[in-house]
């Protein structure tokens, strides 16, 4: 028995989103099947289709989904037919990092999200002429009406709550919160600085008032998301293309520099910046420089104890992490629905210009509701 289900796929590098009819098998005894009601678009996303991440194609993307729980495997014991769940990254759950509550760098991350299979290599994507999709991207390939998860990567959230709205949740917001709260672990009083102000980073700007950071800012060079920055907690705002020294603009805030900084922009002159700027012991994290990006820094500059630290996912565990940012988002403390434009499914594309132009923050898919 398999599932009926249209998919957006990405037939080509560079190439548009095409609606395709495919053919979801049943759940596998650990797996899920999900009838999709939203999912946000992430940077990732794109990367893949620009083939800078190297996932095969012609592959169904999508790994910020959001839905009701139709179907589980034999052996799943954290959701049931009806639940309301965020979809979020996959890992092996066996290797060392996943073991100690680390899955986010799991030995196996690459197979897990980016390979457009299960970890066995196996696809239960299907179509019944043409090439096949690859899918699994991130264990969900939530460009499409149903997505077949893993119970490792499909979370419970309340009912109550909505899901178009939660389901960004599952990578860039959980990515820039995560980032604070977790991995960086912003203490109350902290200074903290922020370089790139998009869904991640002002993930990071509400996550670091929630933490209680009495210095936050904000560092962009658009001036409506500074503006935003500012409504959602930031005390300092700097836009780069208005300072002549980007380190001094941010030491003329804090003197003897800053605890904590985090780039989301990987741009390599914000790792200059940003290292210029740390006070001693000052951590720097980063979720965003890649190979090649010529980011590189002398580690003469880091003598009086600081440090970098690369951050994937926030270092999150995803049912922990998730569930507390519904919770803060009810009580009003992490309102993301001040992030997100929505785009019905058909336009897709539509929406994946109009996040690449920066047009909007985060742009979010709904589907139409069945029957």
């Amino acid at each position: 028995m398999t599932t009926s289900a249209r998919a957006a796929v990405l037939e080509a590098q560079d190439g548009p989103f095409e609606f395709r009819d495919i053919e979801i098998e049943d759940p596998r005894p650990d797996e899920v099947l999900v009838r999709m009601v939203a999912t946000g678009i992430c940077a990732t996303d794109a990367h893949v289709r620009a083939q800078r991440m190297a996932t095969p194609l012609p592959v169904v993307l999508g790994h910020e989904g959001g839905g009701v729980v139709e179907r589980v495997g034999a052996a799943v014991t954290t959701v049931e037919p009806g639940d309301h769940v965020v979809l979020s990254y996959h890992s092996c759950g066996r290797c060392k990092s996943c073991m100690s509550s680390h899955a986010a760098y799991c030995d196996n991350v690459w197979a897990a999200n980016f390979a457009g299979a299960r970890l066995d290599g196996s696809n239960g994507l299907h179509v019944a002429r043409g090439a096949e999709p690859h899918g699994h991207f991130f264990g969900q390939s939530s460009f499409a009406t149903h997505a077949l998860t893993h119970q490792r990567n499909t979370i419970k959230v309340p009912r109550d709550l909505p899901l178009d709205v939660m389901a960004p949740l599952g990578c860039g917001l959980q990515t820039g919160a995560g980032a604070v709260l977790k991995a960086l672990a912003v203490p109350a009083g902290a200074s903290f600085a922020v370089f790139g102000v998009g869904a991640v980073g002002l993930a990071a700007v509400m996550a670091a008032h929630v933490a209680g950071a009495t210095t936050i800012i904000a560092v962009d060079v658009d001036a409506g998301r500074l503006e935003l920055a500012r409504d959602l907690g930031a005390t300092h705002l700097v836009n780069p293309g208005r300072v002549e020294d980007l380190t001094g603009a941010l030491r003329t805030v804090e003197k003897r520099g800053l605890e904590y900084v985090l780039d989301t922009s990987g741009r390599a002159e914000n790792l200059d910046a940003g290292v210029g700027a740390l006070a001693p012991m000052g951590r720097f994290g980063f979720v965003a420089f890649h190979e090649g990006t010529g980011a590189m820094l002398d580690a003469g500059r880091l003598t009086l104890g600081q440090s970098l630290q690369g951050i994937i996912q926030g270092d999150a565990v995803s049912s922990l992490l998730i569930n507390d940012l519904a919770q803060l988002y009810r009580a009003g403390r992490f309102p993301i629905d001040r992030l997100l434009s929505f785009y019905d499914f058909a336009d897709i594309n539509t929406a994946f210009e109009d996040a690449g132009s920066g047009r909007v923050t985060k742009a979010v898919l709904r589907f139409a509701s069945p029957g």
